[in-house]
């Protein structure tokens, strides 16, 4: 087993300290000072293991006013995900697919709660989207990375899990930074439009089943795409 550094272990420690305090995301954190002498370490160590911390948004260094607690936003994440399918892409293997098929996986999973549970304003949002991505698609020839990104996110509001809609939006976040730099898995806009609508349509039928298809429709181009580029 791997031994864990001094940095490593003063990272956990401030983790804990911050639950154990109770404290969230803006509360400030302990000085520097209360630090070293709190945890009997360096201040070199400390400032290694908060800069450290800060990467991964747990905590916020402000020049002149402290540190605080951090956004704890899911972006290192996205970050990750994206490297890793990334570098994996480029020496030919799966991981941009195998990163659509998770993403296909907990959406198309839980579409058929949010067509059990969809309030009418939520779908009057979706529909909303949609026409905005039929104008884009017409005017533009492409639909733009924030409209997709709203409907997304807009599609699960109802199922009321904040934790939830960080993950998808990471998710999401990832692939389409992949998705950019290698110019893969673009479906035709207008027809990624009809598959969108179609999904709006079923939702705002209660069919649950019908929408789980329009959900793997949708995700149908992209996976044949990947699948010809790993040739």
């Amino acid at each position: 087993m791997p031994r864990t550094t001094v940095s490593e272990d003063l990272q956990a420690r401030i983790r804990q300290l911050i639950l154990d305090r109770g404290l969230g995301p803006g509360s400030p954190m302990p000085t520097e000072t209360e630090l070293v002498e709190l945890f009997d370490v360096s201040r070199v160590s400390v400032r290694e293991a908060l800069k450290a911390l800060q990467a991964l948004r747990v905590v916020e260094i402000r020049r002149g006013s402290g540190t605080v607690v951090g956004s704890l936003s899911m972006a290192p994440f996205a970050e990750g995900l994206a490297f890793r399918a990334a570098v994996r892409h480029r020496h030919g293997e799966a991981g941009l697919y195998e990163l659509m098929r998770v993403r296909e996986a907990l959406e198309a999973g839980l579409i058929v709660g949010v067509a059990a549970s969809v309030p009418a304003e939520d779908v009057e949002v979706l529909r909303g989207i949609v026409a905005a991505m039929e104008r884009e698609a017409r005017d533009e020839g492409g639909i733009a990375r924030a409209t997709d990104r709203a409907f997304h996110l807009a599609l699960y509001r109802s199922l009321d899990n904040h934790l939830l809609s960080e993950v998808l939006d990471a998710f999401w976040a990832a692939m389409e930074k992949v998705r950019g730099d290698f110019d893969g898995g673009h479906q035709d806009p207008l027809t990624t439009c009809a598959h969108h609508r179609e999904i709006v349509d079923a939702v705002a039928a209660g069919d649950g089943r019908r929408a789980e298809r329009a959900m793997r429709t949708h995700f149908d181009g992209i996976r044949e795409r990947l699948l010809a580029d790993l040739g």
